[in-house]
């Protein structure tokens, strides 16, 4: 996501380099191109303007600092009044009830339902809340089934009434069913529409006065564009909703929605969808979006990526094992298994500072383990457990059973021996004086 508009802003940002100063003539050429980048992004035009034009006001209403070059100070304008765009603050939902009410409101085919399952996984994984799951779509073949089967994967209950065609009485008896079951969250996946329509519109309000919930969202798919944006006003100005879910953020989009929305209805956008997996959901954080689109990366959302799959006493395990150098392809097997927990590869990837640009034309298949799992799992119990005997004749064998070739063995037993010696040394390290080899003393 966002890869062409950041090319673009770099490129734009390039004008600057080797000013001396900040002026309006190089100003006015550099946001000149920055506003052409921002429409083909497919950001709204009067949010764009706007944005150049507060842009060029604070680059031309204070002295550049002696320390930054013009590009550097430019950079750092931009950074801000992205980040204010898009909303400033991260905004969470808000859950006062009990049971707490989320309806949830979009068109058809933008994601709602797999949205609802996901919001259900986080609130029960990371919130230890007791969600519910509530399929108050009576119109769309196959939603029922479809919330179902995404109950039953998270383990997450389901209410639903296949033979009732009134949403607003499913609506009512759920929250008595969450009441007498102890469940602390009802989340009311709607029906939607190809295009906005009285019926929907007046259903959906019938709902909410019904159930008074505690948090609207409007789900929309990202990919849609400017379409996005003129759909959240025309459902705000009917359900005054609270917040926005950005799906398909992953795909083929250029980000206009996520640049426009904020400014055009006036309502945050809560959180992010970016891919199929369950644990494909992120908070949105306008900083750490802003920092992505200008490339500087996104270490922090990295990092708490990798805390969610920690395990502090697996880890402390492994560590044991490492210094007695028992590390094997059971416990590497166990490490992939958990980068993959983390989401797509190349979208971990873009969040290191730089990776992004470097990776722009390189295709990271999200199967990028595929080989790898394949040869170890063509490797017996003794090989996986003693990698030091698997000589030529058994990595032969392991390359016909996993359809791979001899090199590809080599290659991974090569690999895998490194990151043993690396991991090893990392873990047998103690902390000493400026100079001082790991572990030894004076």
């Amino acid at each position: 996501m966002f890869e062409n508009l950041s090319e673009r802003l770099e490129r734009s940002f390039q004008l600057l380099r080797g000013q001396g100063s900040i002026t309006e003539i190089n100003v006015a050429e550099t946001l000149k191109d920055v506003r052409r980048a921002l429409l083909d992004a497919d950001v709204n035009y009067k949010t764009a303007k706007q944005f150049t034009e507060e842009v060029k006001a604070k680059a031309l209403g204070q002295d550049v600092i002696r320390s930054l070059k013009p590009k550097e100070l430019m950079v750092k304008i931009v950074h801000d009044e992205l980040t204010r765009l898009m909303g400033g603050d991260t905004v969470d939902i808000t859950l006062k009830q009990s049971p707490a009410v989320i309806l949830m409101s979009g068109l058809q085919g933008s994601g709602k339902t797999t949205f609802s399952g996901k919001l259900a996984n986080l609130l029960k994984n990371k919130r230890a809340r007791k969600p519910l799951l509530v399929a108050c779509d009576v119109y769309r073949p196959a939603a029922i089934d479809q919330l179902t089967i995404l109950g039953s994967q998270m383990d997450v209950p389901v209410y639903s009434e296949r033979e009732s065609k009134d949403p607003v009485s499913i609506a009512k008896n759920a929250l008595d069913y969450a009441r007498k079951n102890g469940l602390d969250v009802v989340i009311l996946d709607t029906a939607g529409r190809l295009a906005v329509d009285e019926a929907m519109m007046a259903e959906i309000a019938a709902i909410k006065t019904a159930v008074k919930p505690d948090e609207i969202l409007f789900v929309v798919d990202s990919m849609t564009g400017q379409d996005a944006v003129n759909t959240a006003k025309e459902f705000n100005d009917r359900l005054d909703f609270d917040g926005v879910v950005l799906t398909k953020l992953d795909g083929d989009t250029r980000g206009g929605a996520a640049l426009s929305i904020r400014s055009v209805v006036n309502k945050p956008i809560k959180f992010v969808g970016t891919g199929e997996k369950p644990e494909a959901l992120d908070v949105f954080h306008p900083k750490r979006m802003a920092d992505r689109i200008l490339g500087m990366g996104d270490v922090v959302s990295l990092v708490e990526k990798a805390q969610e799959q920690y395990n502090e006493e697996e880890a402390r395990k492994l560590t044991k094992k490492l210094a007695k150098n028992q590390f094997d392809f059971n416990d590497f097997i166990a490490q992939i298994a958990q980068i993959k927990k983390m989401g797509n590869i190349k979208d971990l990837m873009s969040m290191i500072p730089g990776a992004g640009k470097a990776l722009k034309n390189v295709d990271i298949d999200d199967d990028a383990f595929k080989g790898v799992e394949a040869i170890i799992a063509s490797m017996t119990p003794f090989e996986r457990s003693n990698p030091d005997a698997i000589n030529a004749s058994r990595r032969q064998r392991i390359a016909n059973g996993s359809g791979t070739s001899i090199q590809e063995v080599n290659r991974l037993i090569k690999q895998f021996d490194e990151t043993r010696k690396m991991m090893r040394a990392v873990s047998t390290m103690k902390p000493g004086k400026k100079g001082m080899a790991p572990g030894k003393k004076r």
